[in-house]
């Protein structure tokens, strides 16, 4: 399967099978589009035809590039078979390990966010902290359920996790003083909309988080817009100050200033530029999921306006990296080389079989976004996995399992995507999530553009 598109005035040619990308000229280019379906004269003719005030282009220039493909094609580049269908349905063989936890701290919050999926961070449900005691044996659950592995990830989450940062901080000593004995290496995240930072919080996270991300919506009226405080007043002259202090002494460690852009904000570009002004350079973006009903929600007319921007983004990042100020926009990471393995390609995030989330009384789900709806109840941290047919579906639920993905181009860059998405949208873990597929699609294209760029400084 190939893929071709035009960006930014370079030809862009992705071999999906193979993952080989090939920036030709438009000769190149147009026999590629002709080459499956059409034979080696039909093509002459055409080139020669669409060609013909170019005099360099000759019968003997389109023979040569036609044989060009054909090498490309018998080395593996170009026009490969899909050899990894059959890898996709072993899946619920596979003895899948668990790597990382997602711990709801707590299902309190004390912003009030208009688009919150978690109702708040109550989930639907009860304001609740979880305790040290649930905690605690949530990293045992963690340690036993891993097998051999020796890196495991545990984030908390909310709500807001510093509404319960005494509970974060026995979790992680107590994480710490079992992994040499269990041979284990806690990498923790933490999630926070910086309301309650402060000192002992910007110490202790940039001791013992592998990672941070930091919510702002970007400019201050946008993110006063919807990311409100209980009273009904903008949080963001609060927790600007707090961000940039904390990054500041942060240094070279990981984080993210993560933002959610809504119909409002469709120019979401001047966002994250203005989150860059603002003095961070690791950002995330991502596209509100909502009701259709909800006023902040994206349209099908809004598709237009957000590939243009995330094409404005990707070369003024270019043009950043240029001059020496670079930054870094989490969905354009993308490693052509040595990137995840084909097994992580076509299974994507590990919901529900390697990754799961623990609630404040210690039920597990596939991930945050199922948690409260008790039809995804796996079981809790103290008997393990009862559901084992819920856990069986997500076994199943990977680029091969959605019908819509069958002829997609983009499949083992998304895995078929976002699995509470899908859900959310059609009713089906297996199910298709449209108008995310268009966005992701989008960036991808910008991503891999990026990536023929710099080869090309």
């Amino acid at each position: 399967m190939v893929h071709q598109y035009k960006l930014n005035g370079y030809n862009i040619v992705l071999d999906t099978f193979s993952g080989s990308v090939h920036c030709v000229d438009d000769l190149a280019y147009d026999v590629i589009e002709m080459y499956e379906n059409n034979s080696k004269d039909k093509i002459i003719t055409e080139m020669l035809k669409k060609y013909a005030d170019f005099p360099e282009i000759t019968k003997q220039e389109v023979c040569d590039c036609i044989d060009d493909v054909e090498e490309l094609k018998n080395d593996g580049k170009l026009f490969t078979e899909d050899k990894y269908k059959d890898l996709a349905f072993d899946f619920k063989k596979r003895n899948t390990v668990i790597k990382a936890l997602c711990l709801h701290i707590a299902h309190t919050c004390n912003l009030n966010c208009e688009y919150c999926f978690a109702s708040q961070g109550k989930y639907h449900g009860d304001r609740a902290l979880m305790s040290f005691e649930v905690g605690k044996r949530a990293i045992d659950f963690l340690v036993e359920n891993s097998g051999s592995r020796t890196n495991l990830e545990v984030d908390f989450f909310g709500g807001e996790p510093l509404m319960n940062f005494d509970v974060v901080k026995q979790i992680v000593a107590y994480a710490r003083s079992i992994e040499k004995e269990k041979n284990k290496n806690f990498r923790f995240t933490l999630t926070t909309n910086g309301m309650l930072i402060d000192d002992d919080v910007i110490e202790f996270a940039n001791k013992e988080c592998h990672n941070v991300v930091l919510s702002l919506d970007g400019r201050k009226e946008v993110h006063d817009n919807l990311r409100k405080t209980v009273n009904g007043k903008g949080s963001y002259d609060i927790i600007v100050p707090k961000f940039q202090e904390f990054v500041k002494k942060r240094g070279n460690k990981g984080y993210y200033v993560r933002g959610t852009y809504t119909h409002n904000n469709t120019d979401f570009t001047n966002d994250i530029f203005h989150m860059a002004d603002l003095g961070f350079t690791e950002l995330s973006m991502e596209p509100v999921v909502c009701s259709p009903n909800d006023p902040y929600a994206l349209t099908y007319d809004d598709l237009p306006i957000l590939y243009e921007q995330y094409e404005i983004l990707a070369k003024d990042m270019l043009r950043r990296e240029k001059e020496g100020k670079p930054i870094t926009f989490y969905h354009y990471m993308i490693d052509l080389t040595g990137g995840p393995c084909i097994y992580k390609r076509i299974s994507g995030c590990g919901s529900g079989t390697e990754y799961m989330a623990v609630t404040p009384w210690g039920e597990l789900f596939p991930c945050h976004q199922f948690v409260g709806d008790p039809k995804y109840s796996l079981g809790n941290i103290y008997d393990g996995v009862t559901n084992t047919k819920i856990q069986d579906e997500f076994k199943l639920c990977n680029a091969y399992a959605r019908p819509d993905c069958k002829d997609c181009w983009a499949k083992l860059y998304c895995s078929g995507g976002c699995a509470a998405n899908a859900y959310h949208a059609t009713g089906s873990i297996s199910g298709t999530y449209e108008y995310g597929c268009k966005l992701f699609k989008k960036r991808i294209e910008c991503a891999i553009m990026m990536k023929v760029a710099q080869a090309d400084l």
